[in-house]
Protein backbone atom coordinates (compact mmCIF):
# COMPACT_ATOMS: atom_id res chain seq x y z
CA UNK A 1 0.00 0.00 0.00
CA UNK A 2 2.68 2.53 0.84
CA UNK A 3 4.70 1.93 -2.73
CA UNK A 4 0.95 2.55 -4.10
CA UNK A 5 0.58 5.99 -2.00
CA UNK A 6 4.09 6.66 -2.99
CA UNK A 7 3.84 6.43 -6.80
CA UNK A 8 0.34 8.26 -6.90
CA UNK A 9 1.86 11.54 -5.23
CA UNK A 10 4.60 11.34 -7.45
CA UNK A 11 2.35 11.14 -10.66
CA UNK A 12 -0.04 13.71 -9.43
CA UNK A 13 3.22 16.38 -8.73
CA UNK A 14 4.04 15.76 -12.33
CA UNK A 15 0.69 16.02 -13.53
CA UNK A 16 0.27 19.41 -12.03
CA UNK A 17 3.22 20.72 -14.21
CA UNK A 18 6.12 20.76 -11.87
CA UNK A 19 7.95 18.89 -14.36
CA UNK A 20 10.34 20.84 -16.60
CA UNK A 21 12.44 19.71 -19.72
CA UNK A 22 15.79 21.85 -19.62
CA UNK A 23 16.03 23.81 -22.84
CA UNK A 24 17.60 26.95 -21.96
CA UNK A 25 18.51 29.43 -18.98
CA UNK A 26 16.10 32.25 -20.04
CA UNK A 27 13.16 29.99 -20.32
CA UNK A 28 13.64 27.81 -17.40
CA UNK A 29 13.87 31.23 -15.88
CA UNK A 30 10.42 32.06 -16.99
CA UNK A 31 8.83 29.13 -16.19
CA UNK A 32 9.78 28.95 -12.60
CA UNK A 33 8.85 33.04 -12.18
CA UNK A 34 5.04 30.88 -13.48
CA UNK A 35 4.84 28.66 -10.47
CA UNK A 36 2.66 29.50 -7.36
CA UNK A 37 4.67 26.25 -5.30
CA UNK A 38 8.02 24.64 -5.50
CA UNK A 39 7.06 22.20 -2.96
CA UNK A 40 8.27 19.78 -5.65
CA UNK A 41 9.86 20.79 -9.29
CA UNK A 42 11.48 18.09 -11.73
CA UNK A 43 14.07 19.28 -13.79
CA UNK A 44 15.01 16.99 -16.74
CA UNK A 45 17.98 17.77 -19.05
CA UNK A 46 18.47 15.08 -21.38
CA UNK A 47 17.81 11.08 -20.71
CA UNK A 48 20.21 9.21 -19.47
CA UNK A 49 21.97 6.38 -21.05
CA UNK A 50 20.01 2.83 -20.44
CA UNK A 51 23.69 1.49 -18.98
CA UNK A 52 23.31 3.68 -16.24
CA UNK A 53 22.68 2.32 -12.90
CA UNK A 54 18.86 3.15 -11.22
CA UNK A 55 20.67 5.96 -8.78
CA UNK A 56 20.71 9.41 -7.25
CA UNK A 57 22.87 11.40 -5.86
CA UNK A 58 20.61 12.72 -2.55
CA UNK A 59 21.02 15.85 -0.70
CA UNK A 60 19.71 17.62 2.30
CA UNK A 61 20.19 21.06 2.49
CA UNK A 62 18.73 24.62 2.95
CA UNK A 63 18.32 27.48 0.49
CA UNK A 64 21.15 29.43 2.50
CA UNK A 65 23.54 26.28 1.29
CA UNK A 66 23.16 27.27 -2.10
CA UNK A 67 26.90 28.70 -2.37
CA UNK A 68 28.20 25.99 -0.65
CA UNK A 69 26.24 23.58 -2.95
CA UNK A 70 27.54 24.88 -6.49
CA UNK A 71 31.28 24.91 -5.42
CA UNK A 72 30.15 20.93 -4.63
CA UNK A 73 28.36 20.18 -7.82
CA UNK A 74 30.96 21.60 -9.87
CA UNK A 75 33.59 19.84 -7.67
CA UNK A 76 31.61 16.35 -8.57
CA UNK A 77 31.95 16.94 -11.56
CA UNK A 78 35.21 17.75 -12.31
CA UNK A 79 36.37 14.61 -10.63
CA UNK A 80 33.17 11.66 -11.15
CA UNK A 81 32.72 11.59 -14.59
CA UNK A 82 29.72 9.53 -14.57
CA UNK A 83 26.74 11.30 -15.18
CA UNK A 84 23.47 10.62 -13.08
CA UNK A 85 20.35 12.12 -11.48
CA UNK A 86 20.25 14.49 -8.56
CA UNK A 87 17.77 14.90 -5.78
CA UNK A 88 17.69 17.83 -2.99
CA UNK A 89 15.38 17.78 -0.40
CA UNK A 90 14.93 20.47 2.20
CA UNK A 91 12.11 20.90 5.09
CA UNK A 92 11.37 23.86 3.60
CA UNK A 93 10.26 24.63 0.02
CA UNK A 94 12.73 25.87 -2.18
CA UNK A 95 13.26 29.24 -3.29
CA UNK A 96 13.24 29.69 -7.29
CA UNK A 97 16.68 31.72 -6.90
CA UNK A 98 18.21 28.10 -5.81
CA UNK A 99 16.22 25.75 -7.96
CA UNK A 100 17.13 27.80 -10.83
CA UNK A 101 20.62 28.54 -10.34
CA UNK A 102 21.70 24.65 -8.85
CA UNK A 103 19.23 23.46 -11.56
CA UNK A 104 21.13 24.97 -14.26
CA UNK A 105 24.56 23.35 -13.47
CA UNK A 106 23.44 20.23 -14.85
CA UNK A 107 23.31 19.26 -18.58
CA UNK A 108 22.42 15.73 -18.28
CA UNK A 109 19.68 13.91 -15.89
CA UNK A 110 16.52 14.71 -13.63
CA UNK A 111 17.38 17.39 -10.83
CA UNK A 112 14.41 17.05 -8.21
CA UNK A 113 13.59 19.50 -5.57
CA UNK A 114 11.13 18.41 -2.77
CA UNK A 115 10.15 19.57 0.32
CA UNK A 116 9.95 17.19 3.30
CA UNK A 117 6.65 16.35 4.86
CA UNK A 118 5.69 18.45 8.04
CA UNK A 119 4.68 15.27 9.47
CA UNK A 120 8.08 13.46 8.90
CA UNK A 121 10.52 16.63 10.60
CA UNK A 122 9.17 18.06 14.52
CA UNK A 123 8.33 16.60 17.03
CA UNK A 124 6.62 13.44 17.64
CA UNK A 125 3.44 13.39 19.50
CA UNK A 126 5.27 10.61 22.20
CA UNK A 127 8.00 13.17 23.10
CA UNK A 128 7.75 15.53 25.81
CA UNK A 129 9.55 18.45 24.58
CA UNK A 130 9.99 19.72 28.28
CA UNK A 131 12.27 16.72 29.33
CA UNK A 132 13.70 17.03 26.07
CA UNK A 133 14.99 20.09 26.29
CA UNK A 134 16.40 19.16 30.08
CA UNK A 135 18.94 16.51 27.65
CA UNK A 136 19.58 19.50 25.58
CA UNK A 137 21.15 21.82 28.43
CA UNK A 138 22.93 18.25 29.51
CA UNK A 139 24.58 18.15 26.39
CA UNK A 140 25.61 21.13 25.10
CA UNK A 141 29.11 20.86 25.31
CA UNK A 142 28.64 18.30 22.48
CA UNK A 143 28.73 19.24 18.64
CA UNK A 144 24.60 19.63 18.12
CA UNK A 145 24.04 18.75 21.77
CA UNK A 146 21.37 21.82 22.15
CA UNK A 147 20.48 21.53 18.36
CA UNK A 148 16.52 20.79 18.24
CA UNK A 149 17.36 20.61 14.44
CA UNK A 150 20.05 18.74 14.57
CA UNK A 151 17.15 16.40 16.10
CA UNK A 152 14.53 16.47 13.93
CA UNK A 153 17.23 15.90 10.76
CA UNK A 154 18.96 12.70 12.27
CA UNK A 155 15.29 11.12 13.08
CA UNK A 156 14.43 12.04 9.31
CA UNK A 157 17.62 10.24 7.49
CA UNK A 158 17.31 7.66 10.07
CA UNK A 159 13.23 6.64 9.24
CA UNK A 160 11.71 8.53 6.77
CA UNK A 161 14.26 9.75 3.97
CA UNK A 162 13.58 6.52 1.90
CA UNK A 163 9.83 7.15 2.15
CA UNK A 164 10.49 10.39 -0.08
CA UNK A 165 8.10 9.76 -3.33
CA UNK A 166 11.17 11.67 -4.91
CA UNK A 167 13.33 8.60 -4.43
CA UNK A 168 10.42 5.83 -5.06
CA UNK A 169 12.15 5.10 -9.08
CA UNK A 170 15.34 4.71 -7.35
CA UNK A 171 17.77 1.97 -5.83
CA UNK A 172 20.53 3.28 -5.15
CA UNK A 173 21.60 6.93 -3.14
CA UNK A 174 25.29 8.23 -2.97
CA UNK A 175 24.57 11.02 0.06
CA UNK A 176 25.86 14.28 -0.36
CA UNK A 177 26.17 17.16 2.11
CA UNK A 178 27.24 21.33 1.22
CA UNK A 179 30.84 22.07 1.36
CA UNK A 180 32.25 18.41 1.26
CA UNK A 181 35.11 17.88 -1.41
CA UNK A 182 36.34 15.19 -3.45
CA UNK A 183 39.84 15.24 -3.56
CA UNK A 184 40.80 12.57 -6.01
CA UNK A 185 39.43 11.68 -9.51
CA UNK A 186 37.00 8.79 -9.51
CA UNK A 187 37.70 6.88 -12.83
CA UNK A 188 35.04 4.01 -12.20
CA UNK A 189 31.50 4.17 -11.53
CA UNK A 190 31.21 3.29 -7.94
CA UNK A 191 27.15 2.87 -8.65
CA UNK A 192 27.73 0.34 -11.02
CA UNK A 193 30.41 -1.33 -9.16
CA UNK A 194 27.86 -1.59 -6.45
CA UNK A 195 25.56 -3.19 -8.49
CA UNK A 196 27.45 -5.38 -10.46
CA UNK A 197 29.60 -6.90 -7.16
CA UNK A 198 25.80 -7.02 -5.11
CA UNK A 199 27.20 -4.21 -2.39
CA UNK A 200 24.84 -2.69 -0.38
CA UNK A 201 26.50 -0.44 1.25
CA UNK A 202 29.96 1.72 0.25
CA UNK A 203 31.75 3.67 2.79
CA UNK A 204 34.92 5.78 3.00
CA UNK A 205 35.32 7.58 6.89
CA UNK A 206 34.21 5.85 10.31
CA UNK A 207 34.81 7.22 13.39
CA UNK A 208 33.45 6.20 17.60
CA UNK A 209 30.48 8.38 18.47
CA UNK A 210 30.44 10.32 21.86
CA UNK A 211 29.06 7.57 24.37
CA UNK A 212 27.23 10.26 26.27
CA UNK A 213 25.55 11.08 23.11
CA UNK A 214 23.97 7.33 22.70
CA UNK A 215 23.73 5.92 26.56
CA UNK A 216 20.68 3.70 25.42
CA UNK A 217 21.08 2.81 22.27
CA UNK A 218 22.75 -0.39 22.11
CA UNK A 219 20.35 -1.56 24.98
CA UNK A 220 17.47 -0.61 22.86
CA UNK A 221 18.95 -2.26 20.18
CA UNK A 222 19.37 -5.55 21.87
CA UNK A 223 16.01 -4.85 23.62
CA UNK A 224 14.84 -5.27 19.61
CA UNK A 225 16.92 -8.40 19.29
CA UNK A 226 15.70 -10.04 21.79
CA UNK A 227 12.00 -9.76 20.01
CA UNK A 228 13.18 -11.15 16.92
CA UNK A 229 15.26 -14.40 17.53
CA UNK A 230 15.33 -15.33 13.76
CA UNK A 231 17.67 -12.14 12.99
CA UNK A 232 19.50 -12.15 16.64
CA UNK A 233 21.28 -15.72 15.83
CA UNK A 234 22.03 -14.42 12.26
CA UNK A 235 24.18 -11.32 12.24
CA UNK A 236 27.12 -11.95 10.44
CA UNK A 237 28.36 -8.00 11.24
CA UNK A 238 27.64 -7.79 14.69
CA UNK A 239 31.32 -7.66 15.71
CA UNK A 240 31.37 -4.50 13.95
CA UNK A 241 29.84 -2.63 17.03
CA UNK A 242 29.88 -5.41 19.41
CA UNK A 243 32.86 -5.90 21.80
CA UNK A 244 34.39 -9.30 22.29
CA UNK A 245 34.01 -9.11 25.99
CA UNK A 246 31.94 -10.52 28.85
CA UNK A 247 29.41 -8.08 28.74
CA UNK A 248 28.89 -7.97 24.25
CA UNK A 249 29.22 -4.13 24.91
CA UNK A 250 29.34 -1.48 22.44
CA UNK A 251 32.19 -0.53 20.79
CA UNK A 252 30.59 2.92 19.31
CA UNK A 253 32.00 2.47 16.31
CA UNK A 254 29.95 3.83 12.82
CA UNK A 255 29.88 5.07 9.59
CA UNK A 256 30.37 8.53 8.92
CA UNK A 257 27.51 8.69 6.76
CA UNK A 258 27.93 12.20 5.32
CA UNK A 259 29.33 10.24 2.46
CA UNK A 260 27.51 6.93 2.37
CA UNK A 261 26.53 4.82 -0.99
CA UNK A 262 23.74 2.82 -0.15
CA UNK A 263 21.03 0.32 -1.69
CA UNK A 264 17.68 2.01 -0.58
CA UNK A 265 16.73 -1.88 0.11
CA UNK A 266 18.97 -1.81 2.80
CA UNK A 267 15.53 0.67 4.36
CA UNK A 268 13.14 -0.11 2.54
CA UNK A 269 11.50 -3.13 4.11
CA UNK A 270 9.74 -5.02 7.39
CA UNK A 271 12.63 -5.66 9.12
CA UNK A 272 14.29 -2.12 9.55
CA UNK A 273 10.87 -0.43 9.77
CA UNK A 274 10.20 -2.32 12.84
CA UNK A 275 13.98 -1.73 14.19
CA UNK A 276 13.16 2.13 13.59
CA UNK A 277 9.83 2.27 15.32
CA UNK A 278 11.26 0.28 18.21
CA UNK A 279 14.37 2.75 18.53
CA UNK A 280 11.73 5.46 17.77
CA UNK A 281 9.22 5.06 20.12
CA UNK A 282 11.89 4.75 22.79
CA UNK A 283 12.93 8.80 22.66
CA UNK A 284 16.46 8.10 22.08
CA UNK A 285 16.74 11.00 19.13
CA UNK A 286 15.38 13.62 22.05
CA UNK A 287 16.36 12.71 25.13
CA UNK A 288 19.50 11.76 24.09
CA UNK A 289 21.04 12.81 21.01
CA UNK A 290 21.11 9.78 19.00
CA UNK A 291 22.54 10.40 15.45
CA UNK A 292 21.72 9.13 11.80
CA UNK A 293 25.22 7.45 11.66
CA UNK A 294 25.01 5.35 14.13
CA UNK A 295 21.28 4.32 12.99
CA UNK A 296 22.47 3.39 9.74
CA UNK A 297 25.42 1.10 10.82
CA UNK A 298 22.95 -0.56 13.53
CA UNK A 299 21.25 -1.25 10.06
CA UNK A 300 24.27 -2.59 8.05
CA UNK A 301 24.86 -4.87 10.89
CA UNK A 302 21.15 -6.09 10.97
CA UNK A 303 20.69 -6.98 7.46
CA UNK A 304 23.93 -7.60 5.19
CA UNK A 305 26.98 -10.08 5.21
CA UNK A 306 30.64 -9.48 4.77
CA UNK A 307 30.90 -8.91 1.05
CA UNK A 308 27.65 -6.72 1.00
CA UNK A 309 29.74 -3.81 2.47
CA UNK A 310 33.03 -1.78 0.99
CA UNK A 311 35.17 0.86 1.86
CA UNK A 312 36.22 2.51 -1.20
CA UNK A 313 39.81 3.19 -0.22
CA UNK A 314 40.82 4.83 -3.77
CA UNK A 315 38.44 7.98 -2.98
CA UNK A 316 40.01 11.32 -1.76
CA UNK A 317 36.79 12.61 0.22
CA UNK A 318 37.10 16.05 2.91
CA UNK A 319 34.32 16.79 5.15
CA UNK A 320 35.75 19.45 7.40
CA UNK A 321 37.54 18.59 10.09
CA UNK A 322 38.48 14.99 8.39
CA UNK A 323 39.79 13.88 5.40
CA UNK A 324 39.99 10.47 3.84
CA UNK A 325 43.35 10.73 1.36
CA UNK A 326 44.67 7.08 -0.69
CA UNK A 327 47.69 5.62 0.67
CA UNK A 328 48.60 3.64 -2.52
CA UNK A 329 51.08 6.24 -4.08
CA UNK A 330 50.03 4.92 -7.74
CA UNK A 331 46.66 5.16 -7.46
CA UNK A 332 47.33 8.72 -5.68
CA UNK A 333 48.94 9.81 -8.93
CA UNK A 334 46.66 8.41 -11.21
CA UNK A 335 43.68 9.58 -9.87
CA UNK A 336 45.15 13.40 -9.87
CA UNK A 337 44.62 13.41 -5.98
CA UNK A 338 45.66 16.86 -4.24
CA UNK A 339 45.16 15.82 -0.60
CA UNK A 340 48.01 15.48 2.09
CA UNK A 341 48.19 11.54 2.40
CA UNK A 342 49.50 12.26 6.12
CA UNK A 343 46.32 13.96 6.66
CA UNK A 344 44.02 11.01 6.39
CA UNK A 345 41.78 9.60 9.05
CA UNK A 346 41.51 6.21 7.85
CA UNK A 347 44.00 4.76 10.23
CA UNK A 348 44.20 7.17 12.81
CA UNK A 349 43.48 6.59 16.75
CA UNK A 350 39.84 7.74 16.28
CA UNK A 351 39.12 5.73 13.37
CA UNK A 352 37.33 2.35 13.20
CA UNK A 353 38.10 1.28 9.71
CA UNK A 354 40.64 -0.68 10.46
CA UNK A 355 38.26 -2.85 12.64
CA UNK A 356 35.91 -2.69 10.06
CA UNK A 357 38.01 -4.25 7.28
CA UNK A 358 38.77 -6.84 9.78
CA UNK A 359 35.60 -7.55 10.57
CA UNK A 360 34.40 -7.84 6.40
CA UNK A 361 37.40 -9.33 5.47
CA UNK A 362 37.77 -6.74 2.67
CA UNK A 363 41.63 -6.91 1.53
CA UNK A 364 43.35 -3.08 0.94
CA UNK A 365 45.88 -2.33 -2.25
CA UNK A 366 48.33 -0.10 -0.11
CA UNK A 367 50.89 -0.29 -3.18
CA UNK A 368 53.61 -1.36 -0.76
Amino acid sequence: MLHWWLSLTLWIALACGLEHHYQDSSQFKSWLQQLETTDTVEVVHSTLPPTSTNATFLVLCQNSDVYDMLETIHNFQERFPYAYDWTFLNDEPFTKDFIYLVGSRFSAGRISFGTIPKEHWGWPEHIDVDLAHLSFEQLSGFPYGSSESYRHMCRWFSGFFYHHPLLSRYQYYWRVEPDVRLTCDIPRDLFKYMADHDVWYGYALTIFEYRETIRSLWSTFKEFLATEPAVENNLPLLPMVQNDDEYQSYNLCHFWNNFEIANLDLFRNDKYQRLFDHLDQSGGFYYERWGDAPIHTLAVVLALNQSQVHWFDEIGYSHRPYHQCPQNDHKWIQNRCVCDPDDDFSFGSYSCTPHFLKVTGQKVDFGE
